[in-house]
């Protein structure tokens, strides 16, 4: 038998993200685990602001970037409070692919769910995909979720009551 004490569930606030997040908290419930949940925000100080004459207020720029990031994961970590123990994290980092996986590895983390476009050809080519690099580089397992079109995960009683 597998044992799983900490699942980390990557997101970037995409419906494709939510889904994982329902997947992961499902998991943790089954389980019996922690479950963190991570959103890397982009380090915009790093960016290049290239308008002559115009000087940005990057930190405080920062800071809200981090602040809108910290309210979404909040609102999404408020919904799973039967767990066990749930953290929520904001990262800030330019790759994070990298940041993923440094938590992971960090945190002892026993499984990585993480939402993915499914993109493919030139898309994926040009744009690389951070699900694929967590899957080739993480330290534990890693289960990748698409865009619910067939759900393993079943809605909860009351619910299907109510379509019925």
């Amino acid at each position: 038998m597998m044992t799983i004490n900490r699942i980390l569930v990557p997101t970037d606030f995409s419906t494709v993200a939510d889904a994982a997040l329902e997947y992961g908290r499902t998991l943790a419930e089954h389980f019996g685990a922690g479950l963190d949940v991570l959103h890397v925000a982009e380090h915009v100080t790093a960016m290049t602001v290239g308008v002559e004459g115009y000087v940005a207020d990057l930190a405080n720029l920062q800071g809200e970037v981090e602040k809108y990031a910290r309210m979404q994961l909040d609102e999404r970590v408020s919904a799973l409070s039967t767990l066990r123990q749930t953290t929520s994290v904001v990262l800030t980092s330019n790759a994070p692919a990298r940041a993923i996986v440094e938590y992971a590895r960090d945190h002892r983390i026993d499984l990585i769910v993480i939402g993915t476009q499914g993109r493919g050809g030139l898309p994926r080519l040009l744009v690389g995909s951070v699900a694929e690099r967590v899957v080739r580089t993480a330290p534990c397992p890693v289960l990748t979720v698409h865009h619910p079109e067939r759900e393993f995960v079943l809605p909860e009683p009351a619910k299907v009551a109510a379509q019925v």
